[in-house]
């Protein structure tokens, strides 16, 4: 099978993994970020623009200290600047709680791809290396400061650096290989990874995200490419609008996913209505919890069921 693009972008949690980025970035890395902040150019609260040169320093490795929220924008844009000039007075006022990090993805493509970025503004917020939460598009001021405060609470009291053999923590074999085969694309060989790994932990987030994520891509990867076509030609045929809803979040069509299901919960009853909801709630467990669009489509589908 075709291995296909990245789905979703960073909108879906743990989508993007920058845990190979982060070890390469630890083994490199400077006494302390605020060291490698010497060479990062251009930085502060107003936020620190980023290179192929300092992205590790400053993103990666930074991110064990303080969430970092990665701006990728376009200075073409007048949306990209004023989310921008927004994100930079938050950053200002919350004086160093959490890094601004700006990514111009014409100057910048290479690390533009790294996020599989389709669209701009989009952005990212990263804790111990890793994607946590993101958006796309202008978020009227309000919700981009609970966003932000969301993100302060979240990882509070939990990012502090590594700075000692002690605080690095160990790298489990299995997850590290079950990774490698996700990242080459190697479903089947990561999915029976990411199994054996439930075997031993049952709890094993990591092991139960990434499966749904596998089965996802596999089901969506495999739909036919004029489903959202077919679909609106047939509004009651629930396996069509599953098969167009898959469609739609592997094309980073988030909102126009969930709102076709949470139509057809509203037209449906009883043993389909059901149905539709399961899939549903399923593929809001494919993205982070405090996903702006996540949050909104949960509130529709609870007043389209009740």
């Amino acid at each position: 099978m075709t291995r296909p693009r990245p789905p979703i972008g960073p909108a879906m949690a743990g989508a993007v993994d920058l845990s190979g980025l982060k070890q390469r970035a630890q083994q490199n890395a400077p006494a302390s970020a605020a060291e490698g902040a010497k060479t990062a150019g251009p930085g502060g609260p107003g936020g620190t623009e980023i290179s192929e040169a300092n992205f590790e320093d400053q993103v990666i490795i930074r991110s064990d200290e303080v969430p970092v929220v990665v701006l990728l924008w376009s200075p073409r844009s007048d949306v990209c600047i004023e989310l921008r000039d927004a994100l930079s007075g938050l950053a200002a006022a919350d004086k160093g709680t959490w890094s601004l990090a700006t990514v111009d993805v014409d100057a910048a493509p290479r690390v533009a791809q790294i996020f599989g970025v389709q669209a701009v503004p989009t952005v990212v917020a990263l804790a111990a290396g890793q994607p946590i939460s993101s958006f796309q598009g202008p978020q009227p001021a309000d919700q981009l400061r609970r966003w932000v405060d969301s993100l302060i609470s979240a990882t509070a009291g939990k990012l502090a650096g590594a700075t000692s053999s002690e605080d690095v923590e160990e790298v489990d074999p299995a997850a590290a290989q079950a990774r490698a085969h996700l990242e080459a694309g190697d479903f089947v060989a990561a999915r029976t990874s990411y199994e054996a790994i439930l075997e031993a932990d049952s709890g094993n987030a990591e092991a139960k995200g990434a499966i749904r994520q596998i089965d996802f891509l596999t089901r969506a990867s495999g739909q036919r490419p004029d489903a959202v076509d077919v679909a609106d030609a047939a509004p009651a045929d629930i396996e069509a609008a599953f098969a167009a809803a898959d469609v739609q979040l592997l094309n980073q069509d988030v909102s126009a996913a969930f709102n076709r299901l949470i139509a057809l919960v509203r037209n449906t009853s009883g043993d389909d209505r059901t149905k539709v909801r399961t899939r549903l709630i399923e593929l809001f467990e494919l993205f982070d919890p405090a996903d702006p669009e996540v949050i909104a489509a949960r509130r529709n589908l609870a007043n389209a069921l009740y």
